[in-house]
């Protein structure tokens, strides 16, 4: 008998039950909660007269809608203000842990969670957001729910789900100088296509994965719905125990050392079979960039765009056959559950330090949350960036979705750094490009789109 993937042996710790129809009551450890999906579902428990069944499980934050400017005194739309009020007035009736706009553990859910040791292996973990696959980097079973599904993991801890075909992309040798995670998933999305992982849970295996760091891990996670997966998730291992050790609701002492005995049994039986499975070579992927309005509409950032008729093409205004390098670019953005961690704010100052910001671009720099603000003024990135042009705004979603006035002007094109380039996700008639942090750094310095190649020494 073969031995079982990893995805099937979390799939089978949480399985309650399996119904007539052949569908799974699986049960949740975690649900993370924000102030978009979580109205209805909360409305939905008092209208059935429901308690919140397990508070302690859960654990909300305010993001999609915020300012990144002026939390202190938000000015907000009349929207966005009842979304963030409805939060904080269902938290404190149903006695939900919330950090709100100012709170020091406030930020992006995505990024919080696993900053904070909330996020941890081995468990189910949902969030009415479709990027909970972030979490997946911790070898968790995680995805986004929407909202009858919100409503059913307050009222009940568990969810009736399909069970997920298997799907393993093994990546071998490592990333070579210049290239990011972040262009490894492009690459893999440009090669498999928007639809590759549609049924599947995908789990990243090979030494691409094992040599990159827990936020490059949770960056390639991140986007694994981009490919039209479930989720995506990497197998633990001491990169990821290293990174949660001392982590302030990661377990401690004692407890420490029986969870990591635990957390190391989960990987892939070696004689395990998936359902799909594809090897890619990583030394000979580079920085990419994407040309239309879907995230597989990329192509390495020194190539040309394919010849295809594409009404993306129109929307970009760009051509078949033409390439990207020396396009002007008039907004930059860095950011979002994808790419608004430390080690990408690092990555940007890096490449940053002692130049200047190009005179026609507006960049948005945007920490995932306090605590990655409060990092980087404390490591001297904040002023790295403002002796270069660019401003630290406050934690939130941004640009990534713009539900707040951080929007794209109609016709401009943004290089982001986000997860998704959809027609007018950035704002009406915004034209966006998704690229890494070093990608976009080198294009708020240049103004034009540049190889981040040619920018991997500091300047002196």
């Amino acid at each position: 008998m073969a031995g079982k993937t990893l995805i099937d042996k979390l799939w089978d710790q949480h399985e309650v039950k399996v119904l007539e129809d052949g569908s799974s009551v699986l049960y949740i450890d975690r649900h993370f909660i924000h102030e978009v999906t979580s109205p209805q579902a909360f409305a939905g428990l008092e209208k059935r007269g429901l308690p919140f069944f397990r508070p302690d499980q859960a654990v909300a934050t305010m993001d999609h809608n915020i300012p990144t400017t002026g939390q202190a005194n938000p000015m907000m739309g009349p929207e966005s203000s009842l979304q963030v009020s409805r939060l904080k007035e269902n938290c404190e009736k149903f006695g939900i842990p919330l950090y709100g706009m100012t709170h020091e553990w406030n930020g992006i859910v995505h990024v919080i969670g696993p900053e904070l040791g909330i996020t941890q292996p081995g468990m189910t973990i949902v969030c009415g957001d479709s990027h909970t696959a972030t979490h997946g980097a911790f070898g968790t079973l995680a995805f986004g729910i929407g909202t009858s599904e919100v409503e059913m993991v307050m009222a009940s801890q568990c969810l009736l789900q399909q069970r997920p075909k298997t799907f393993r992309i093994t990546v071998n040798s490592q990333l070579t100088t210049g290239v990011t995670p972040k262009d490894l998933i492009l690459y893999l999305i440009w090669k498999l296509g928007t639809a590759a992982g549609t049924g599947y849970f995908l789990e990243f295996a090979g030494e691409a994965f094992r040599s990159m760091s827990m936020e490059g891990r949770m960056t390639v996670c991140n986007m694994a719905i981009e490919m039209g997966a479930r989720g995506g998730l990497v197998a633990p291992d001491e990169v990821t125990f290293e990174y949660m050790k001392g982590r302030e609701f990661a377990p401690k002492g004692a407890g420490w050392d029986k969870a990591v005995a635990e957390w190391k049994k989960l990987y892939s039986d070696s004689d395990a079979l998936f359902d799909r499975e594809e090897v890619f070579d990583a030394s000979v992927i580079s920085p990419m960039i994407t040309w239309g309005t879907n995230p597989g509409q990329g192509m390495p950032i020194d190539g040309r765009i394919p010849d295809v008729t594409d009404k993306a093409l129109d929307y970009m205004q760009l051509r078949s056959g033409e390439g990207l390098l020396g396009m002007e670019i008039q907004y930059v953005f860095v950011g979002s559950c994808t790419n608004g961690r430390i080690e990408d704010l690092r990555e940007f100052a890096e490449v940053v330090k002692g130049r200047k910001k190009a005179a026609g671009v507006t960049a948005w720099i945007v920490p995932g949350s306090q605590l990655v603000a409060k990092q980087a003024r404390e490591e001297g990135i904040e002023k790295i960036l403002n002796d270069a042009g660019f401003e630290l705004r406050e934690p939130g979603c941004s640009a990534c979705l713009a539900m707040n006035d951080d929007k794209i002007p109609a016709g401009k094109y943004c290089v982001s750094t986000s997860n998704r380039n959809f027609q007018g996700r950035q704002g009406p008639g915004a034209r966006t490009l998704l690229a890494s942090p070093r990608t976009a750094a080198v294009a708020a310095i240049a103004g034009r789109i540049t190889d981040p190649r040619d920018y991997t020494q500091p300047n002196p």
